[in-house]
C-alpha cells in the first residue's frame, strides 16, 4: 500500500549518501543507512505531508532527517548493549570498531540537523524544535532501559514511559514533522503526532507479547528471548500484579536464573503468563493503545477517504499474529 512513499524514500536517500574524507567516518553511516530495515519512520511522514497537502516532495528532507536520527540511535544502541548483528549484518563497531561506531554516530546526529536546513522561517524552527524534544526523550528511554535490569521494582507506568519515549516518540515525530511539511499548523499537526504515539504503544506491548508467545517463524527474533534475559517486560509486570503469593515468588525466583538450557525455564514462565491471566490482560492493553490511535485518525484535518489509509496501515502494521 505505501509502497510508492518507501521507493520515492530510497531514491532520495540514495542522492544524498556520499563517503567524503575522511572514508573511514563517513563509511560506517552509509553503511548502516543501506543495511534496510522497514522504512516505517520516514514512510510515515511522507505519507502524513501528502494526506494533508496532496504532495510529498517537500517532506524528503524530514524524512530523511527522522531516518537519519534513528539509525544513529541504533550505532549507539548497539555499542550498549554489545550486539554482534543489525538486521542481519555486522553492526557497525563489529564491523570496524567501537570508537569508529561512536564517531560516525556522532556525524550522523549532526546529518540529520543538517537535513532541516532545506526549511527556513518559521517551518524549520518548528521542525528543529520537534526533533530536538524527541531526541532528548529517546535518549531519555534508552536511560530508562538501561536502568530498569538494575532496579528492584519497575512500575507499570515506569514501563509505559520508557516504551513511549524509546519507540512510540520518534513514530509520533515522524508524522507530525510530515504534517508541517504538508501545510498544517502545529495545533493542527497535533492528532498525527498522537496517532503515532498510541500506535507505537501498541505495537511495543505487541512486541512483548510476541517476544513469548509468537511464532518462531514469522516473529523474526528468538521467542522467549526476553524470558532468557530476565526483562521486566510489561508481561512480567502484569504478571506480578496479578499474581498471588505463591506464584510471585515463583515469577521471581526465576527472574533471577539464568541456566545454561533455557527451554524448561521460557515454557514454565509463558504458563505462569497463561495461568496468571497476563497473557489475556496484555492483549486487552494492545487492543485498547490501538483503538486511542485509530480514533485519533478521526480528528485528523483531512477528508474520510484519506483518514482511511491510516487505518488500514495501523491493521496491517498490528496483523502479526497474537
Amino acid at each position: 500500500m505505501l509502497i510508492h512513499y518507501e521507493s520515492a524514500f530510497l531514491a532520495f536517500m540514495k542522492k544524498q549518501l556520499s563517503t567524503p574524507k575522511p572514508e573511514s567516518l563517513y563509511e560506517p553511516t552509509s553503511y548502516i543507512m543501506e543495511l534496510g530495515g522497514k522504512r516505517i519512520r520516514p514512510v510515515l511522514a511522507l505519507l502524513a505531508a501528502d494526506t494533508v497537502n496532496d504532495s510529498f516532495a517537500e517532506s524528503l528532507p524530514a524524512a530523511l532527517a527522522v531516518e537519519i536520527f534513528h539509525n544513529f540511535s541504533l550505532v549507539h544502541d548497539d555499542i550498549m548493549d554489545e550486539a554482534p548483528l543489525r538486521r542481519g549484518k555486522d553492526t557497525v563497531h563489529q564491523k570496524w570498531d567501537v570508537n569508529t561506531a561512536i564517531l560516525s554516530g556522532d556525524v550522523m546526529l549532526v546529518w540529520a540537523y543538517e537535513c532541516l536546513n532545506a526549511y527556513s522561517g518559521d517551518l524549520f524552527k518548528e521542525l528543529t524544535s520537534l526533533l530536538s524534544s524527541t531526541a532528548r526523550k529517546v535518549c531519555e528511554g534508552q536511560q530508562y532501559d538501561m536502568d530498569f535490569p538494575a532496579q528492584s521494582k519497575v512500575s507499570q507506568e515506569e514501563y509505559l514511559e520508557m516504551i513511549r519515549y524509546k519507540t512510540a516518540e520518534l513514530l509520533g515525530c515522524s508524522l507530525q514533522m510530515g504534517a508541517l511539511c504538508g501545510g498544517v499548523s502545529r495545533v493542527a499537526s497535533q492528532p498525527f503526532y498522537d496517532f503515532g504515539i498510541d500506535l507505537g504503544l501498541a505495537f511495543q506491548l505487541q512486541d512483548d507479547y510476541l517476544d513469548a508467545f509468537g511464532d518462531p517463524e514469522t516473529f523474526g527474533k528468538q521467542v522467549g528471548g526476553d524470558i532468557i534475559e530476565n526483562k521486566k517486560t510489561m508481561l512480567f509486570l502484569l504478571a506480578l500484579e496479578l499474581s498471588n503469593t505463591e506464584n510471585k515468588t515463583i515469577l521471581e525466583t526465576l527472574f533471577k536464573t539464568t541456566p545454561a538450557d533455557p527451554s524448561q525455564k521460557i515454557e514454565q514462565v509463558k504458563a505462569l503468563f497463561i495461568q496468571i491471566g497476563a497473557a489475556d490482560q496484555i492483549k486487552q492493553m494492545i487492543n485498547y493503545y490501538t483503538q486511542k490511535a485509530l480514533d485519533q485518525v478521526d480528528q485528523f484535518p483531512v477528508k474520510d477517504e484519506k483518514k482511511e489509509i491510516f487505518k488500514i496501515f495501523s491493521k496491517e502494521l498490528m496483523e502479526r499474529k497474537l
